[in-house]
């Protein structure tokens, strides 16, 4: 439902019934769960992306990768990854597989997955491969938005890890975006 036509149902439901049924009454909590669900179905043409990978020992390399680059194109929604789909898929990309793959030797004794959802607006997570077993990240790889002085937007991409407690930026590289301020995540 359009985010203002529901402020305006709330609104009205509000004062037709004298406060007894407030915006932060359960009604509306379905509602936003309702159109959640539909959003993430339209932004994900439909399907869900979910993958677990329960035997360590048959992993499939490229179902893992192809949900990684799944992943990267929903973050990037349809302002941001036609323009930088080229650089992404020659340049960047390789490099975040290459990760992938080794992080699925390193960990072969362990039940991996993938995280199933992008942040939007401007935060910097794509995706996180992690062990489910255990519940913890091994590997976060996320998108900075940088604004250089002179150069103008670029798109730092970069992956942290679970070894040095998440707190070093690896790089995997740039992508620059213009003079112009670029949209948000997932639009």
């Amino acid at each position: 439902m359009k985010q203002w036509l529901q402020r305006l149902m709330i609104a009205s439901v509000a004062v037709l019934t004298l406060g007894a049924i407030t915006p932060s009454h359960e009604i509306w909590h379905s509602f936003h769960d309702k159109d959640e669900s539909n959003e993430t179905d339209a932004r994900s043409g439909g399907t869900q992306y979910s993958l677990t990978l329960d035997e360590p020992t048959h992993i499939d390399e490229r179902q893992l990768v192809e949900h990684a680059r799944l992943l990267a194109y929903e973050k990037f929604g349809t302002r941001i990854g036609p323009k930088i789909q080229n650089e992404f898929d020659t340049e960047i990309f390789p490099r975040i597989e290459a990760v992938i793959q080794t992080t699925i030797h390193n960990a072969a004794d362990r039940r991996l997955a993938i995280t199933e959802q992008p942040s939007g607006d401007y935060a910097e997570k794509i995706f996180h491969v992690y062990d489910k077993t255990a519940e913890q990240d091994l590997i976060r790889f996320h998108v900075r938005t940088e604004k250089r002085p002179i150069d103008g937007y670029f798109y730092n991409f970069h992956y942290h890890t679970a070894e040095d407690g998440f707190v070093a930026h690896h790089t995997v590289g740039d992508i620059y975006w213009s003079k112009n301020t670029p949209p948000k995540w997932l639009s």
